[in-house]
């Protein structure tokens, strides 16, 4: 029961992340780093201490609130936008969205503060993302473009689409642990959606095969499961 609340309660908390990360309009990447952030390293993490009963004694992680984790949400957006942007969101940007947001509980300025910097003690200051899914689509993408007239009809924002709904399904996220197959996967599902079948002259599963040193069985498992589960597409 208590690992069924957590994924609910995981799922609720990615698409609190993702909606805020549209209202306060910050970049792709800004949004897939402040992902990774919460979901790949400091969820796992927590899901750990409670399943070790080892919380730490400290108000914003103990008890486990959606409340507290919307704030760490906000908060990975905050982490991920000082690596990104010149200048980063601040203070003032996100205090208003968690004022109106998060109903459940008040976070004054203080809080806040506080919270990053529980947030960068819980992941170990592993603020690193540049092995993560969305720089490999990208490349692959902008790749694709330059030899293949077809990549045009690749659609960045079908590739985005994958990713939040893979995000949002605990069972599904762990793909993100493989990171360049995973890119190459979403790749390939995106031209099967976005490609018009008369244009599907282009060998595109050899090409990622061959850009990326992926196994092709591994790619076309992933595209099966990634179509399966988050988009009720045909199987291949």
């Amino acid at each position: 029961m208590r690992s069924q609340q957590c994924s609910c309660l995981r799922s609720r908390v990615i698409e609190f992340l993702i909606q805020s990360a549209h209202l306060l309009e910050v970049s792709p990447i800004v949004k897939y780093s402040a992902l990774s952030l919460l979901a790949d390293r400091f969820y796992p993490v927590l899901v750990r201490f409670l399943r070790d009963g080892k919380s730490p004694d400290n108000w914003l992680l103990l008890p486990l609130r959606e409340s507290n984790l919307q704030l760490f949400g906000l908060i990975s957006i905050w982490v991920s936008s000082k690596m990104h942007d010149t200048p980063p969101l601040c203070i003032k940007n996100l205090k208003p969205l968690a004022d109106k947001y998060i109903k459940e509980q008040h976070f004054t300025t203080r809080d806040l503060l506080e919270a990053e910097m529980t947030f960068l003690q819980v992941i170990e200051f592993g603020i690193g993302v540049t092995n993560i899914a969305f720089n490999f689509v990208e490349e692959l993408l902008i790749q694709l473009r330059e030899v293949a007239r077809v990549g045009e009809h690749v659609k960045f924002e079908a590739c985005m689409d994958i990713m939040d709904l893979l995000y949002e399904k605990e069972e599904t996220s762990v793909l993100y642990r493989s990171p360049r197959s995973l890119a190459a996967s979403i790749l390939v599902a995106a031209y099967l959606i976005t490609v018009p079948k008369r244009k599907w002259e282009f060998p595109v599963l050899p090409w990622v095969k061959f850009v990326t040193s992926c196994k092709e069985e591994e790619v076309v498992d992933c595209v099966r499961y990634i179509l399966n589960r988050t988009l009720e597409y045909q199987p291949l």
